[in-house]
């Protein structure tokens, strides 16, 4: 006789005969059973195989996901170091701009060439196939923007380092005192700005100082450089021109007399001419204009090896008059 272990055996009871009686099942029944079974099963087997799928790594997705861990955590590290660098370098381009280039009266550098990016949509595109792609792209964006900027940066700290080497002699050069004798200021006429056409009695810009003194009062070379013109100029009459190089030149209008010739190399303080009345001038004076890179600029900025502060401001109160220029 053979026994089923774990076989169910179903009984009813008769009330016919009152005893039990044993419940075979059909067919039916049998074929139902093993199909709810077989569904039970394969439900079971989806859900064990949904969660195997989406909440269960293999071996090797679990190796990907612990090296793109790894990887963010290097680049939030790279970023922070970015962070430090570009306040370095910051700080560098502040003092280069506001220190250094100040003290060498050096063209500041724009804004637009410190700071500019690189141009191209397509440039980063090769880094789009890479995990976090958008990580990726931004910290490259920004080591491009600190390699671009320290190359500006190291360009500009060339420059200054060859002014330095040449200071001294770009010192002689620079206008630096008055073109005529003044040590009273008795004959600073006009200054630079706005004031009043003696002719036409309109507001108009001057843009040089004007120095009230007589006919053949002598004129001086306000730095060391070579004489670019002496001739006629329109509104100027006899008119000098010099340039002392490193951006700078300097005019000499009105004057009665040359002392020099075209392409004469002279030096800060040797005579180049006498005071006229030439031109349009209402009366005997020197018109002098200092150009800085092709712009005018105020001449009185240019006197400190000839003038105490205290006559320099005495002298600025003097020239800061809006009335009437000579010419």
């Amino acid at each position: 006789m053979k026994l089923f272990k774990n076989r169910k055996v179903y009984y009813h009871f008769n009330p016919n005969t009152l005893s039990y009686e044993r419940v075979y099942p059909t067919r039916k029944d049998r074929l139902f059973t093993i199909l709810r079974h077989l569904s039970s099963g394969v439900v079971f087997g989806a859900i064990a195989l949904y969660l195997v799928l989406n909440f269960i790594d293999s071996p090797v997705e679990s190796e990907l996901r612990k090296e793109n861990k790894l990887l963010q955590t290097q680049f939030e590290v790279l970023s922070l170091r970015l962070d430090g660098a570009m306040g370095v370098l910051e700080d560098l381009q502040q003092r280069d701009e506001k220190l250094y280039r100040a003290i060498f009266q050096a063209e500041p550098i724009p804004e637009s060439v410190r700071k500019s990016g690189f141009g191209g949509t397509d440039r980063y595109q090769h880094l789009m196939a890479l995990s976090n792609p958008e990580l990726v792209v931004a910290t490259t964006r920004r080591m491009d923007m600190l390699r671009k900027q320290l190359y500006v940066q190291s360009n500009s700290l060339e420059e200054i380092i060859d002014l330095g080497k040449t200071q001294e002699e770009r010192s002689k050069c620079i206008p630096a005192i008055q073109p005529i004798s003044n040590k009273d200021l008795a004959r600073t006429a006009s200054g630079y700005g706005m004031r009043i056409d003696p002719i036409y009695r309109v507001p108009r810009f001057h843009a040089g100082m004007d120095f009230s003194a007589k006919i053949g009062t002598e004129i001086y070379s306000t730095g060391d450089g070579v004489i670019t013109y002496a001739g006629w100029k329109q509104g100027y009459g006899n008119c000098i021109v010099i340039n002392h190089g490193y951006g700078y030149e300097t005019l000499y209008g009105h004057m009665n007399k040359f002392g020099v010739r075209v392409g004469q190399k002279v030096v800060r303080g040797q005579i180049i001419g006498e005071v006229g009345n030439t031109g349009k001038s209402t009366g005997p004076h020197l018109h002098y204009e200092v150009i800085v890179r092709g712009k005018h600029d105020n001449p009185a900025k240019y006197y400190f090896m000839d003038l105490t502060p205290e006559e320099y401001d005495r002298m600025i109160q003097i020239a800061d008059n809006h009335g009437q220029v000579m010419d």
